[in-house]
């Protein structure tokens, strides 16, 4: 029964590697990876450096302050940064680099969907060496405009350095824009700003004229426009990646770096078309609830797919299991 329950495991490995994206292992960077620390079991956001080419920084959902840089070459740890002066995170789920050179940190989950009046980002310059190092990071208290909410996602724009935060439910969230500037003396306020899908992660482009939102079972690139969103969005065809959790751009602005939770996770390269972009208004996007759909746009369709694989694998290991566990029961 071993046996089989390995060569079953193998199998679904097998089945929920995204098809069609993969790249061979090699020496260039910015290529699909392994996260290969075993410390990372829950990589829960992604951003590439803007000081040593090829570095990914990651951290797991939990309340530990460590930062992990991932050499996209090797999938190795090449430096372990731990936080001091923030206290103790209590849900860390977002990374971002800004353009002002410092990496925020989104201390910003809250699974019980508002039972915190405040959640917090932290701040620190990105290391000009790349080792294992304690870093001083500043705290800042965030409260939202309508309310406590959940959320996984903060994305700092490349050229103004203002910060949005995207809220997270089933539904529908909201995108909320912080202050100009944040305040380490008093609260900052995030006032809703759009309306965006189902969200667990997003970045903007190095450019800064687009941002890229991502959930379980979409990902989508929408125009930027006056601080806006600018579109209604055009999926980027991401492959299915069990629990995606990551996404960002590199730092040439060709590609995306998607990225899940779990140990020895899979970070995949998905080229940028930039051919065909999306021409919808804003609140026309497939993905929004009660919106129309349009079956002839090719984006859509492989969104779909990636959809309808999901939700075949998930069904199919709920019958496997339970095919399982009658058979042991009969033993």
């Amino acid at each position: 029964m071993r046996s089989a329950l390995c060569a079953l495991g193998a199998a679904a490995a097998l089945v929920l590697l995204p098809a069609g994206h993969a790249r061979a292992e090699g020496q260039e960077p910015d290529r699909d990876f392994t996260i290969e620390d075993s410390r990372v079991t829950e990589s829960s956001g992604l951003a590439a450096s803007r000081a040593h080419p090829g570095i990914y920084w990651t951290h797991n959902d939990q309340d530990a302050p460590l930062i992990y840089g991932i050499d996209s070459r090797t999938g190795k740890t090449v430096a372990t940064l731990t936080m001091q002066g923030v206290g103790t995170p209590r849900d860390m789920e977002a990374i971002a680099v800004g353009p002002d050179g410092d990496i925020y940190v989104g201390d910003i989950g809250d699974n019980l969907d508002g039972s915190w009046d405040h959640v917090w980002i932290y701040r620190f310059p990105e290391p000009k060496v790349l080792k294992d190092q304690k870093v001083a990071a500043r705290q800042y208290v965030v409260k939202y405009a309508d309310g406590a909410r959940n959320a996984e996602a903060l994305m700092v724009h490349s050229k103004t350095g203002r910060v949005y935060i995207a809220s997270k439910n089933e539904d529908g969230g909201g995108l909320y824009e912080g202050p100009e500037r944040l305040s380490s003396s008093g609260t900052n306020t995030f006032r809703r700003v759009g309306e965006v899908p189902w969200v667990t992660d997003g970045a903007f482009s190095p450019d800064g004229g687009h941002l890229v939102l991502r959930g379980y079972l979409m990902a989508r690139e929408y125009a930027w426009k006056d601080g806006r969103l600018g579109d209604g969005g055009t999926s980027i065809g991401a492959p299915f990646q069990g629990q995606a959790e990551s996404v960002t751009y590199t730092t040439d602005g060709s590609a995306f770096m998607l990225g899940s939770e779990g140990q020895k996770s899979r970070v995949v390269r998905l080229e940028r078309q930039d051919a065909g972009r999306s021409s919808q208004k804003p609140g026309s996007s497939p993905d929004t609830p009660g919106a129309p759909q349009s079956p002839q746009s090719p984006s859509a369709d492989g969104e779909k797919g990636n959809v309808t694989v999901g939700f075949l694998v998930l069904a199919g290991a709920f019958v496997v299991v339970f095919g399982i566990k009658r058979l042991l029961r009969r033993d």
